[in-house]
């Protein structure tokens, strides 16, 4: 049996075991990892070495040539890739989502350091870093620094015996491919879930269209229009070898023959120009060690990772995706690829999806790479002798017609997939189906403030323990920490707490809702024991009240319309904005902080923020709430995100408002946060209320040993 037909059988067996066996298939995780670093363990070495050779290997009139005009090529080529690796994010549908509060929002992220990344100052810490542009830049100028030296032969004898010996190794774990294969396919078709597999079927689909458009067209089309050679005359020569190269998803196995085709081609325009049919020999060579087309059309897939992940990459940091793509692909896409989604902040588990459509992208991305490495050799070599010509009408001719395929391509694959895949919003319904997540302690909500009662005069703490009740004043839209779920239950972070408080006191609950504008009276007048709503601790507020610790943290943060994301990054993007309207809830804190920051910024305070977002007025450019709190409000209103302007991130503390500024209370409230703090349950509530973990009841994903054959539950 054929390798091809070897990995083929792999990667379908790997998928029947993972629709078998569903999430059971897990346990073939561990393998499919292990394959994964076997394949990266050669990678580096590989590239430096195979990088040293080739530079070293030439004279310096060659690299100068090679340099200057092949080099002017090759640049051309890689800007018509990336420039197609780019436009594939914009065949992806619009999906309507919102996430959780994560604290990615307000990570800072360190500057792109250039220097650090691209200059090895140590390129042994490079190597054991998995630095790559580090260590494609040290072997690049090992390279070029080889070539004038006169006794260079032996070194070069024993780094062509050393990199032999690399390849012979990395060879050898290819072998271990159809094994390896069958154990990511069963893995990822035995836990992704069916959401998870339209997503990824968009960028096969769309890849796979982009990179015929480049093998079909733009790269043979580029060589038609400035050279004489004919785009059925290539193809009629290469046919073989492209076929071959796609169907083994090996360009070097096919190298040779395409050298010898594109010596034909040329000899037939060249005129009997002898150096024409000769460049080839050198230039093939020594290109197959710089990124081909094909390899930076997979700088789409960091695209498409971030979009798949709601992590997108921002359209300001694609020169830097650009740059820092083309240097990291001088190696191993295995290893550039994980660089890049650590480098963009995008999930490292994307890797997976990588390794799954590369079983396909693969080898359309090696047909691309070998028409590429054809072009490479005709219009190196045209520019080289002077074959080369731009000719305004077959150039405009081509231009046009690649802007109506692309065209085609690209609007096709989006209303396609605007068509066939549109993806319902569900994030409102998980934060509408939260739950406590204990057993609750038996409690009384009142929707409407009961009549006041005459105040007590006993202490807070002997009073609950003597009536057997504690009561909490709550909001009813104080997300996520006091609101009503779909049931009608009172829940959030608070509310939680309060149910774990009686519970270790021994007494019932009694819920009471609470008038955000006259908090402080009905606190100071004893109308509750305690506030449990997310109330934020305030100068104004403690010279009025007595409140317990801080259990919490809240970042200053603003919720904005999606596309004005970018407008709100930062503080002086914000006060260069002309006329800006900011919403800010009735807590004097923020309002003071807006005016510091923003002292020209029109502000409007609003006792209801839930009618503001409902009711949007598109004059309104922003709304100054928590990350924390304005997350979960962009659940329910999915076309807003949360944005934390850089530099300089505010905390602001949550405390809990104490009845009649009790003493003697707030200090046992206060034992008993350390308390709670220290026994995991502020982070266990936090994970669950706050960052959204775990929110919905996990079902198995569909399976024939569970849901035909029902073997198991």
């Amino acid at each position: 049996m054929s390798f091809t037909r070897k990995i083929l059988l792999g990667l379908g067996t790997g998928v029947a075991l993972g629709v078998f066996l569903g999430e059971y298939a897990a346990v073939l995780k561990w393998p499919a990892e292990a394959f994964v670093k076997l394949l990266q363990m050669t990678v580096l070495p590989y590239v430096t070495l195979s990088i040293v050779t080739s530079l070293g290997s030439l004279t310096t009139a060659q690299a100068r040539t090679l340099g200057v005009r092949a080099g002017a090529v090759l640049a051309t080529l890689w800007a018509i890739g990336l420039g197609f690796a780019f436009l594939i994010p914009l065949a992806f549908p619009e999906v309507e989502t919102a996430m959780f509060f994560s604290t990615s929002l307000v990570e800072q992220r360190p500057p792109f350091n250039f220097v650090d990344l691209y200059i090895p100052s140590n390129p042994f810490y490079s190597l054991a870093n998995n630095v790559v542009p580090a260590v494609v830049l040290f072997s690049v100028v090992v390279g070029v620094a080889l070539i004038g030296v006169e006794r260079k032969q032996m070194l070069l004898d024993v780094l062509n015996t050393a990199t032999d010996a690399v390849s012979r190794a990395t060879h050898s774990i290819v072998r271990l491919t159809p094994y390896g294969l069958f154990a990511i396919a069963a893995s990822a078709a035995g836990t992704l879930g069916i959401e998870q597999l339209g997503r990824l079927q968009i960028y096969l689909v769309t890849y796979v269209s982009v990179a015929l458009l480049l093998s079909v067209w733009v790269l043979p089309g580029l060589v038609a229009a400035l050279t004489p050679i004919r785009i059925g005359e290539m193809f009629a020569l290469t046919r073989d070898a492209l076929i071959t190269a796609f169907v083994a998803g090996d360009l070097f196995i096919v190298l040779p023959g395409l050298i010898q085709a594109s010596k034909t081609l040329l000899a037939r325009h060249a005129h009997g120009l002898a150096e024409a049919t000769e460049l080839p020999d050198v230039l093939v060579p020594a290109s197959f060690n710089f990124p081909h087309t094909g390899k930076l059309l997979s700088v789409s897939f960091i695209l498409f990772a971030g979009w798949f992940a709601d992590a997108a990459v921002p359209v300001a940091d694609y020169p830097q995706l650009a740059v820092t793509g083309l240097m990291t692909f001088f190696g191993s896409l295995n290893a550039a690829v994980p660089f890049l989604l650590d480098l963009f902040r995008i999930p490292a588990d994307t890797f997976q999806l990588f390794l799954a459509t590369g079983v396909i992208n693969s080898r359309v991305g090696t047909l691309v790479a070998a028409v590429h490495t054809l072009t490479v050799a005709l219009l190196g070599t045209c520019a080289i002798t002077g074959m080369l010509r731009v000719r305004r009408r077959p150039l405009i001719r081509y231009l046009a017609i690649t802007a109506v395929f692309t065209l085609m391509v690209i609007g096709g694959a989006r209303a396609l997939f605007a068509s066939l895949l549109r993806p319902e919003y569900s994030r409102d319904q998980v934060l509408a189906g939260m739950h406590l997540l204990q057993r609750p302690a038996p409690a009384v909500v009142h929707r409407v403030a009961p009549p006041q009662t005459p105040q007590d005069a006993r202490p807070v703490l002997q009073r609950i323990r003597e009536d057997d009740v504690l009561r909490v004043g709550y909001m009813a839209d104080a997300l996520p920490y006091s609101f009503f779920n779909a049931k009608g239950d009172l829940v959030g972070f608070d509310i939680e707490l309060a149910h774990r408080l009686a519970s270790e006191l021994h007494v019932r609950l009694e819920f009471l809702p609470i008038d955000r504008v006259q908090l402080a009276e009905q606190v100071l007048a004893g109308y509750c024991d305690i506030v449990m709503a997310g109330v934020a601790v305030t100068t104004t507020r403690a010279g009025m009240l007595l409140f317990s610790s801080s259990y919490l943290d809240e970042t200053f943060a603003f919720a904005v319309p999606d596309h004005s994301r970018e407008r709100f990054s930062s503080w002086d993007s914000i006060r260069a904005m002309p006329d800006v309207v900011i919403i800010a809830p009735d807590v004097p804190y923020y309002v003071d902080k807006i005016r510091e920051t923003l002292p020209r910024a029109d502000l409007r305070v609003v006792h209801d923020i839930e009618s503001t977002f409902a009711d949007w007025d598109p004059r309104i450019d922003a709304v100054a709430l928590p990350a924390e709190r304005g997350s979960a409000w962009t659940l329910l209103y999915p076309k807003f995100s949360v944005v934390v302007p850089q530099p300089g991130i505010v905390k602001v503390p949550l405390g809990f408002p104490i009845g009649r500024s009790d003493a003697a209370f707030a200090s046992f409230m206060n034992t008993w946060i350390d308390l709670k703090r220290k026994d995991g349950t502020m982070e266990a509530l936090f994970e669950y209320w706050v960052l959204g973990r775990d929110t919905t009841a996990r079902r198995p994903r569909w399976s024939i040993i569970r849901n035909v054959l029902h073997w198991v539950e």
